[in-house]
C-alpha cells in the first residue's frame, strides 16, 4: 500500500455484499433464503421535468426497496450529484439490516435525487422536491403503510415538510397522511429530538461500549469517555451533534475536525459550537482563529487519537490511507465510511470498529417514534406527565415532613425536589427510548462477538444478528 497510484477496490455496493457474504458464511441458511435476503426487491428510476428559469430541466431520481419482510419500508432520501442506482440499492440493504438490528419494525429502502441542492433557489428546490414526491407517491413509494422516507445527505426538515404536504394534497382523506414521511419540523408533525437523533445515537453507542471494560481493553483503551481524544470527520448534522454531546456531557476532547476545505487541530480540545458557528458564517473552517488549520484534511484524519468518528461520506477510510490511520477505536457515524479492504486491514491490526448499521441507527430509531406518534395522533407524555408529577409530589411532601421533623439531623439534597418533581416530556421520553434501543442492540452484538470464536469483530456480529432476524421474519411469512 503505497502513496503512489490509487489502489482499486470494491465499490460501496460490493463492500456491502462482501460484508454480507462474510456473515452468511458463518450461518446455516438455505441458499434460496440467503439469496432472497441478499437481493433488492425493486428499484424505481424516475426521470421528470420541471419548468425552471424559462426552460424544462430533467432530473433523475431513485427509490429502492431492499426487503419487505416488514412493512412499511424505511429509508432516507438524499440529494447529491453522485447519487446512482448502485449506491441507493446498497444503502437500502444497509437499512434492512439496521432496522432489524435495532428492532424497529421496518423493511429497508432508500431514495436519491441527482441534484446539487445549492445550485437552486429555495422556491425552485421546492418545485423539484414536490414533483419528485408526486412521482413516488403515485406509485405508493411514499405511503404511511408501505414506504416512509426520511432526511439524508442534502435534505432536512424543510424537504420532509414539502413531501408530507404533497402527499396530503394527493390523499386528502388519509387520516394518517402525516406518517408518510419522518424527520418533519416539530410544528408540522415532527418529534422532539429528531434533528439530533443520529448524533445522540453515536453518543449513546459510545457510552454503552465504555460500560464494558472487556470491550474497551480490546480497543487498547481504558477508563471512561472522560478525557478521551476524538477526531470528527464531517461537522454536518450528525458529526456536530455527536461531537457537541461527547464534549459537553461526557468530557471527551474534540482534538480534530475535518471539513471540505481543510481541518482544524488542537490537542487541548476544540470548541465544537464555536467551530460550527464559524462554518455557518464563513462556509468552511479556514480562518478559524483558535486552532491549527491544515489545508490537507487527511493529515488530521491520520493523526493519533483515541476515537475517530467518520461522519460524512462513504469510503473515506480506504486502502490508500488505512495504513496511516492511528485511531484505536473507530465509530462509523456515516454510512460505509470504511471500505471492505480497509476494514479487513483494521481488523488485523486490532482496531475496534463500531459499525455503521449500529452506530448511526439513532436516526431511524427516532423516526420510528415519530411514525408511531403520527399514527397515534398524540404527542408522547401528554397523557401521563402531570399524573407523574402529582405522584412525585406525594413523595416530596412526605420527605419535606421528615425534613421538618428531623431538623438539622437530615435534609433533602439541593435541587432534588425540582429534578424529582418534573414529569418526563416528549424530548426526555425520546432520549430514553433511544438510549434503551442503543444499549439493547449493542448487547445483542457483543453477545455474539464474545460467544463465538469465528466472530472476530462487531461488524460481522451485527450482520449475524440482523440477518438472523430478517430470516426469522421470512420463515414466519411462510417463505
Amino acid at each position: 500500500m503505497t502513496d503512489g497510484a490509487a489502489i482499486r477496490e470494491p465499490s460501496f455496493r460490493d463492500s456491502v455484499n462482501l460484508m454480507f457474504n462474510r456473515a452468511v458464511a458463518l450461518m446455516d441458511l438455505s441458499p434460496g433464503l440467503e439469496e432472497k435476503i441478499r437481493v433488492c426487491n425493486a428499484t424505481y428510476t424516475v426521470r421528470f421535468g420541471v419548468r425552471l428559469r424559462g426552460q424544462i430541466h430533467t432530473f433523475t431520481g431513485y427509490r429502492s426497496v431492499h426487503s419487505e419482510h416488514m412493512e412499511p419500508v424505511k429509508g432516507g432520501i438524499r440529494f447529491a450529484t453522485n447519487v446512482n442506482q448502485d449506491e441507493v440499492e446498497a444503502l437500502a440493504a444497509l437499512m434492512t439490516f439496521k432496522c432489524a438490528l435495532v428492532e424497529t419494525p421496518f423493511g429497508g429502502s432508500k431514495g436519491g435525487l441527482c441534484i446539487d441542492p445549492r445550485a437552486w433557489e429555495e422556491h425552485e428546490l421546492e418545485q423539484i422536491t414536490r414533483r419528485f414526491a408526486y412521482e413516488l407517491a403515485k406509485r405508493d413509494l411514499i405511503n404511511p403503510s408501505q414506504n416512509v422516507p426520511a432526511p439524508d445527505m442534502g435534505t432536512g426538515e424543510r424537504e420532509m415538510a414539502w413531501i408530507a404536504d404533497q402527499y396530503r394534497r394527493m390523499n386528502t382523506t388519509d387520516i394518517n397522511a402525516n406518517a408518510c414521511v419522518t424527520g418533519k419540523p416539530l410544528h408540522a408533525g415532527g418529534i422532539a429530538g429528531r434533528v439530533e437523533a443520529t448524533g445522540r445515537g453515536v453518543q449513546y453507542a459510545l457510552r454503552e461500549f465504555f460500560r464494558h471494560p472487556e470491550d474497551v481493553a480490546m480497543a487498547r483503551l481504558s477508563g471512561k469517555l472522560d478525557g478521551k481524544s476524538v477526531i470528527v470527520q464531517g461537522l454536518g448534522n450528525v458529526g456536530f451533534h455527536a461531537a457537541s454531546f461527547l464534549r459537553g456531557e461526557d468530557g471527551a476532547k474534540i482534538t480534530g475536525i475535518i471539513e471540505r476545505d481543510g481541518a482544524l487541530y488542537d490537542e487541548d480540545g476544540l470548541d465544537v459550537d464555536a467551530v460550527r458557528a464559524w462554518i455557518d458564517k464563513h462556509g468552511g473552517v479556514s480562518g478559524f482563529p483558535d486552532a491549527t488549520y491544515s489545508k490537507d484534511g487527511s493529515a488530521v484524519l491520520e493523526s493519533p487519537c483515541d476515537i475517530l468518528i467518520p461522519a460524512a461520506l462513504e469510503g473515506v477510510i480506504n486502502l490508500n490511507n488505512v495504513t496511516r490511520i492511528q485511531a484505536k477505536l473507530i465509530i462509523e457515524a456515516a454510512n460505509g465510511p470504511i471500505t471492505a479492504g480497509a476494514d479487513e486491514y483494521l481488523r488485523k491490526q486490532g482496531v475496534v470498529v463500531i459499525p455503521d448499521m449500529y452506530a448511526n441507527a439513532g436516526g431511524v430509531t427516532v423516526s420510528y417514534f415519530e411514525w408511531v406518534k403520527n399514527l397515534s395522533h398524540i404527542r408522547f407524555g401528554r397523557m401521563q406527565r402531570r399524573q407523574e408529577e402529582a405522584r412525585h409530589q406525594l413523595v416530596v411532601d412526605e420527605l419535606e415532613r421528615l425534613d421538618h421533623y428531623l431538623g438539622d439531623a437530615w435534609s433533602m439534597s439541593p435541587n432534588f425536589k425540582t429534578k424529582y418533581l418534573r414529569g418526563a416530556d416528549e424530548l426526555e421520553l425520546v432520549r430514553s427510548g433511544l438510549d434503551d434501543t442503543m444499549r439493547t442492540a449493542y448487547q445483542s452484538m457483543r453477545e455474539v462477538w464474545h460467544a463465538r470464536e469465528d466472530v472476530t469483530d462487531l461488524r460481522v456480529a451485527a450482520y449475524l444478528v440482523s440477518i438472523d432476524r430478517v430470516a426469522s421474519s421470512y420463515r414466519a411469512m411462510g417463505l
